[in-house]
C-alpha cells in the first residue's frame, strides 16, 4: 500500500546522496587545481587524476535519479482518492495537515485522523513484511 511513497522518499535520499558527493567531488578537485595540493604530482592511476571523469559521472546519475523523480511526481499525480491527495500534499507538496484540510474542505481533526490512521496502515504493511 502507497509504495510510491517508499520509493519517493528512497528517490529523494538517494539524490541528496549525490548531490552530497557531488559537491564534495568539486571541493577535492578545487584542492588539486588550486588549493592545498596543487603542487602534487599526480599519476594516472591516482584519484586526483581521475576526478573530473568521476564529476561528470555523478552529474550524468545525479540528471537521471532527478528526472525519475519527476517521473514519479508527475505518475502520483494521477493517483485519485482522498487518500493519495492526503500523502501527495504532505509529502511531496510540503504542505501542512491543516492546509490540506481547507483545499479538501475537510476539517483539520478529519484529515489529521485520516492521515495517522494511512501511517498506522503503512507501518503495520511494513511490520507485517519483515516477519
Amino acid at each position: 500500500m502507497y509504495e510510491w511513497l517508499k520509493d519517493y522518499r528512497k528517490l529523494e535520499d538517494e539524490i541528496a546522496y549525490i548531490e552530497f558527493n557531488l559537491e564534495r567531488s568539486e571541493r577535492e578537485l578545487k584542492r588539486w587545481e588550486s588549493g592545498d595540493l596543487s603542487g602534487v604530482k599526480l599519476t594516472a592511476e591516482s584519484d586526483g587524476a581521475q576526478l573530473e571523469e568521476s564529476i561528470e559521472r555523478i552529474k550524468k546519475e545525479l540528471l537521471h535519479k532527478r528526472a525519475d523523480l519527476q517521473s514519479l511526481i508527475s505518475l502520483i499525480g494521477t493517483f485519485r482518492g482522498l487518500e493519495n491527495k492526503i500523502l501527495y500534499k504532505k509529502y511531496i507538496e510540503g504542505k501542512t495537515l491543516v492546509s490540506i484540510a481547507d483545499e479538501l474542505n475537510r476539517s483539520p481533526n478529519y484529515i489529521y485522523n485520516k492521515h495517522a490512521q494511512m501511517m498506522r496502515m503503512m507501518e503495520y504493511a511494513h511490520e507485517y513484511r519483515l516477519t
